[in-house]
Formats: structure tokens, C-alpha cells, sequence
């Protein structure tokens, strides 16, 4: 009987296995962890965000590079297919704010032991410790792999599923990334998505553990606009995270760091001319109380301190003494305070990794290579990732799907 190899037992190739052993595949998965699913179990804050329940059209828009590319992808396993697969599985979910998949249980663990019960039903052969360290090629169709170990195996089709680089923990280090390039494939190189900024600016390191709400926040290159969104951020001892700025990561990735800008609006509710005004007001009731005492009525206290330095404003001088031109100063600055960046944190803290195998060489229905018959690849490992909110596993859900039923059926053919 046909032979058909997952490698990985994360997102992707769980499914990827669990779907090709559905369609008939004699499969076996290969994986280099002692545990599968290790990267499931920190997903969500370890709740598992699965997916999320939105149309496709507002799916895409939330995936930050090729995201024509799934197309096919979410048309073959939308988001509530995904949910019914899970809830058949034995492990229901529940909706969230923002249409965010969790399982009901609230615990990640209980995504991986649906799939592995699955598994077990279906007959899909499971070898842990197992790390492929080489693909084989043959007349341009693969043929099988070679272990770390030196046994080889014969494949008649072969799944890629083994991840990123981010959480090299978990065991994504990339090795995905070199079985591709032995077979032709071109990698864009990995870079961090979903991950903090760093800044050199003392001021912003010195807002450390300070939460913003109901700010925006812009990333520009040049005169184009790469992201601009409301939302929360944090300060950190290294510059600043939360959702705004791990959002904002991924559309910086791959875009010159020196070259970009980041702005934010301190007050997105008020125009220029609506918040001078309100200033105006302020400084009339405020009167000889200092400047300081008035700002700390439009910013939490440390930055009420930090913008009045940047804007050269002694924050102890009396409010109506307050001058135009540094009137006009914190207006700019409050609508558009500038962030140095200075870069971000190590693609190892990164949730998800930008780049990977370059889409145009895989057919987007099947996620076979256009390169080596018989070759697949599904998940992380591809250059496709998109924002929080259950979209990248979604993304990795799907895709294996796709590969794990063309690969079955292909073999059914054959």
C-alpha cells in the first residue's frame, strides 16, 4: 500500500495527518519532540486561540503576507468546519470577543488529544524522536526521507509540516526550511512577526509596565502607511508590546527599521483644533496650578512628565503661563507622539515567523511543490502569516488540510 510521511506533529501536520488517513492514506507521522503538539499547548495563553469564526474576506484582511494565496485554503476548511471537526472529535468550543475560537475547557491540551484520539482511530502510525534531517528525490517526484538517525523510509508523498523558528523550544528551529532548499525550493529568509519593539529612547523604557488603552497606533515607511490601528499597548523595559505593537511588528517585518516610523495618538477622539481648544479650557481653570497638575488630567502621570519634557515644557511653571508655541507643541505631540524604534526582540520570542518556503512555487488548492511531485508543504513553514486572533493557526489548520486530502488522493489515483 501507498506510503504517505508527515513531518511535524504541530497544527498543520496533525491535521495533514488525521486528513490523509481520512481519504484512504496509509500515514505515519514523524515527529521530533517526545510529545506532538508541544507549540499547541502555549498557544492562546495556553487556552489554544484555534481559529477565528469571521467571513473570508475579513479573514484575509487580517493576513499580513500572501493572503490571496489562501484562497482556496479557507474556501476547503472554513473556520466553522474547523469547529465541527473539533466538537465531533470531543472537544467543543466556545466564541469569544472578537470571534475568537477557544476550546471550551479552556485548555489547550485538549485541542492535541482530540487530534491524537483521532489519530488513534484511524490507524496513523506516530513515531516521536523522529527528525528527518534529509528528503529524497527521484526523477523529480519524492521518494522518502532520511532520519537523523541515518534509517531511511520510502514515501510515495511527503507533508512538510515542521514550523517556524519562533519558539525554537517547541522544536521549531527551521528545519523545514533546509529540506525545502535541498529540493530547489526558495526560502524568504525568517524573520519576527507578533513580537515586542525595542526602543533606545530612555523616556520610553521609563514608562516600563504603563498600559495605554483606546490608542492609536501608525507605522509608516517613507510616505506609505504599513499599519495604523486603535487598540491597547504596553511599555516595557525594552521598548513597548501588547496588541498594538506585536500587530505592528508584523507589518515592519521585512521593511527597513531605520527607515520607518511610529506614531501614536494619544487622543484619536479629538481633532488638532478640538484638543487645542480643550487645552485652552484646561489652562483657564487651571490658572496658577502647574502644568503638571494639567496634564496629569490628559495623560496618566508618567507620561503626562515624559511629553512635557519632550514638548520643553517645565512641568512646574503655572498653567497660564503656558506659551502658544509650546501650547501647539503638546497638541502635535499628543496626536502624533513619535516612538523611537530601535529594532525588535529575537525571532525566538516571536509568537510566529514571517517568511518561510515562497508560495508561488506551491499550487494553493493542494499545497503540493510545483518543483517535486509527490512534495507538500502546509502551516508556519510556508511565507504566510497574519495578526492575532486565531488566524495563524487557522492558517495552519487549513493548509494542512488541503495538503493531507490532495496527498490522499493524488496516492488513490496513482
Amino acid at each position: 500500500m501507498p506510503t504517505l510521511l508527515v513531518i511535524g506533529g504541530g497544527a498543520a501536520g496533525l491535521m495533514a495527518a488525521v486528513t490523509a488517513a481520512e481519504n484512504g492514506a496509509a500515514v505515519t507521522l514523524l515527529e521530533r519532540n517526545e510529545k506532538l503538539g508541544k507549540k499547541l499547548y502555549i498557544t492562546g495563553k495556553g487556552r489554544c486561540n484555534c481559529t477565528n469564526l469571521c467571513a473570508p474576506e475579513e479573514f484575509r484582511q487580517n493576513v499580513v503576507r500572501n493572503p490571496s494565496f489562501l484562497f482556496s485554503a479557507l474556501t476547503a476548511l472554513p473556520p466553522e468546519a474547523l469547529l465541527q471537526k473539533l466538537s465531533d472529535w470531543g472537544c467543543p468550543t466556545v466564541v469569544e470577543r472578537g470571534n475568537r475560537a477557544f476550546p471550551t475547557s479552556q485548555k489547550a491540551s485538549d485541542v492535541t488529544r482530540a487530534f491524537e484520539r483521532r489519530l488513534q482511530t484511524l490507524g496513523v502510525a506516530v513515531r516521536k524522536n523522529a527528525r528527518v534531517s534529509a528528503l529524497y528525490v527521484t526523477d523529480g517526484h519524492i521518494s522518502g526521507v532520511r532520519l537523523e538517525s541515518g534509517e531511511t523510509l520510502a514515501a510515495d508523498a511527503v507533508i512538510v509540516c515542521t514550523g517556524g523558528v519562533s519558539y525554537p523550544s517547541t522544536g521549531s528551529t527551521g528545519d523545514g526550511y533546509a529540506l525545502l532548499a535541498g529540493c530547489g525550493h526558495a526560502i524568504e529568509p525568517p524573520k519576527p512577526a507578533l513580537v515586542s519593539l525595542t526602543s533606545d529612547a530612555a523616556w520610553v523604557r521609563a514608562l516600563q509596565g504603563l498600559s495605554l488603552k483606546n490608542v492609536r497606533l501608525t507605522l509608516t515607511h517613507g510616505k506609505k502607511r504599513l499599519y495604523e490601528e486603535l487598540g491597547e499597548m504596553l511599555f516595557t523595559h525594552m521598548g513597548i508590546s501588547g496588541p498594538l505593537a506585536l500587530s505592528a511588528s508584523s507589518y515592519l517585518a521585512g521593511n527597513p527599521i531605520a527607515e520607518c516610523q511610529l506614531t501614536l495618538d494619544l487622543k484619536p477622539g479629538l481633532t488638532e483644533q478640538q484638543l487645542t481648544a480643550r487645552i485652552v479650557r484646561d489652562v483657564g481653570v487651571a490658572g496658577r496650578k502647574s502644568m503638571q497638575t494639567l496634564l496629569r488630567g490628559l495623560y496618566p502621570e508618567r507620561l503626562a512628565l515624559a511629553v512635557a519634557d519632550l514638548a520643553g515644557i517645565d512641568p512646574r511653571k503655572p498653567a497660564v503661563e503656558l506659551r502658544r508655541e509650546e501650547r501647539d507643541a503638546l497638541v502635535r505631540l499628543t496626536k502624533a507622539l513619535p516612538i523611537p524604534l530601535s529594532g525588535t526582540e529575537p525571532i525566538a520570542a516571536a509568537v510566529v515567523t514571517a517568511g518561510g518556503a515562497q508560495v508561488r512555487q506551491f499550487n494553493p488548492s493542494t499545497m503540493e511543490s510545483r518543483l517535486v511531485r509527490g512534495l507538500y508543504a502546509a502551516g508556519e513553514l510556508l511565507d504566510v502569516d497574519a495578526l492575532t486572533g486565531g488566524f495563524n493557526l487557522h492558517i495552519a489548520f487549513a493548509t494542512g488540510y488541503c495538503a493531507g486530502r490532495a496527498a490522499a488522493l493524488a496516492q488513490a489515483e496513482s
